[in-house]
């Protein structure tokens, strides 16, 4: 097992040589300990600052888990999705203000959905505002041995002032399993199911790495891909941090050889422990945007629908080619490069079959299938009336048509009036006698009443005879003929 690990190791060497002499790496932290004895198995970078993104999540259910603990509150109290919460961006479950849901579903969505309103929503509920949850945060981690976290909000979206470290989110793993045994089950829920749609965990080595049995990944641009997870081989549990990959695949492989890893591994008495990890000499953690969300490809998805940004003061406090690699030893070495050609071609297992957990708002699934069946006849009354207003606008749009193509034709007969030439047309094209005025209307009637001309009789036919031939020559005319004749010419 060792063996393979290593000879995987030594496979990305030479493109990581590359990059030692460009100072193009940056040192991405990464950490293996042991859950029991708090033994490090492997460390590299583990106490440098680093954006969390949505592992930030656990910080979050550790301060919900530990308010039920003291009786604050229950698993069944009702949290209210506030219009803030709502207006989170993706990922979400897209809540509108008022709906209610109980802590209980609101701690399995944020681990299985990553859900950034449903999370807004615990810290308002929760700590009174953000602020005040934020500062519930921070006091809790440094009770239970963080150093280097600084908390602001409870998702985990893009802030400049929030970092951690890779040995902060392994003393929070162990914090979580040691203190909530209870509620160990909420971080290895494999998919969701609210009404009819399912919603598979983000973790991808959940069904996929044998013994993986939580915990929780998260993304952002500026942080890469980060994942805390767990695995159980023979009764025994390692903790495994990554961060700052450029890939969901890339985290998930390279957290699937650190467990190959720390299971071949036996943590003798001289192993340091997560409290004696020296302290970072970093000002603060690196901005990977320019590398993770490269302009030039389609923008890496892990939660929601697209790549989240940090921007604001303090986001470019160091830069990625600023960042050297962290030490001389092969191992160190192999994993600083944030792409190994070791890792290409490779994939994990397909994943088992989902075993979804139902999730509801209000306080039991009968409520929440009300309230979703109204939501339902809400959006189906929606839709047809959308329907009816397009159908109307297609009704009126046609009556303005025709009411246009009207006024068109009552233009065009009153250019008749005042246009001789159209005029002309318009008659000829009736049958009206061209030289009739177009000012004089034709009045059909009182050429009706004139009385009919009367037909010439008919001459009778002269027989063809000699005699009858001289007698239809002309008399000739006399002179005082010829002098009328003249006259009424």
């Amino acid at each position: 097992m060792l063996n393979r690990f290593l000879g995987r190791l030594v496979g990305g060497l030479a493109a990581v040589a590359a990059l030692v002499g460009t100072a193009q790496a940056v040192t991405a932290p990464i950490l293996v300990v042991e859950v029991e004895s708090g033994k490090v198995l492997y460390a590299q970078g583990a106490t440098d600052p680093w954006y969390p993104a949505s592992i930030t999540k656990l910080m979050t259910t550790y301060v919900a888990l530990d308010m039920v603990r003291q009786g604050k509150v229950s698993l069944d109290t009702l949290l209210t999705i506030s219009p803030a919460a709502a207006a989170e961006p993706p990922s979400k479950m897209g809540f509108k203000p008022g709906t209610q849901i109980t802590l209980d579903n609101a701690l399995k969505i944020i681990m299985v959905k990553s859900a950034n309103d449903v999370a807004w929503a615990i810290g308002e509920n929760l700590g009174g505002t953000i602020d005040g949850f934020s500062d519930m945060m921070n006091e809790t981690a440094h009770r239970i041995g963080m150093r280097e976290s600084r908390w602001y909000n409870p998702n985990g979206l893009p802030e400049p002032r929030q970092w951690t470290s890779a040995r902060d989110m392994a003393v929070l793993g162990r914090a979580l399993i040691r203190d909530f045994p209870g509620s160990r089950d909420l971080f290895s829920i494999s998919a969701i199911q609210y009404g009819r749609a399912i919603m598979p965990n983000h973790n991808g080595l959940l069904g996929r790495y044998a013994g993986a049995d939580g915990m929780k990944t998260g993304f952002i641009c500026s942080g890469g891909f980060n994942v805390v997870a767990s695995a159980t081989r023979n009764g025994r549990r390692i903790l495994t941090v990554v961060m700052g990959q450029p890939s969901a695949r890339e985290r998930d492989l390279k957290a699937a050889d650190l467990f190959d890893f720390g299971f071949g591994q036996s943590a003798g008495w001289t192993a340091p422990t997560l409290e004696s990890l020296p302290a970072s000499n970093a000002a603060g953690p690196p901005d990977l945007r320019s590398y993770i969300c490269d302009k030039r490809r389609p923008l890496p998805v892990d939660e929601g629908q697209g790549a989240l940004t940090a921007s604001g003061p303090g986001a470019d406090t160091a830069s990625t080619a600023a960042q050297m690699l962290a030490g001389p030893d092969a191992t160190t070495l192999a994993f600083a490069a944030l792409g190994n050609a070791n890792l290409r071609g490779r994939a994990l297992p397909p994943r088992a079959p989902l075993q979804p957990i139902a999730v509801w708002t209000g306080r039991d699934p009968a409520e929440s299938a009300a309230a979703m069946a109204a939501e339902e006849n809400a959006a189906k009354e929606t839709r047809a009336a959308k329907v009816a207003d397009a159908r109307q606008k297609r009704e009126a749009a046609r009556e303005a048509a025709k009411q246009a193509r009207a006024e068109s034709a009552a233009k065009a007969r009153a250019a008749a009036v005042t246009d001789p030439k159209v005029a002309k047309k318009i008659v000829q094209k009736k049958g009206v006698p061209a030289s009739a005025s177009a000012y004089t209307p034709v009045d059909a009637d009182a050429d009706e009443a004139k009385p009919a001309p009367k037909k010439a009789a008919a001459k009778p036919t002269p027989a063809k005879t000699p005699h009858a031939k001289a007698a239809a020559k002309p008399a000739a005319k006399k002179p005082a003929d010829r002098k009328s004749a003249a006259e009424a010419e």
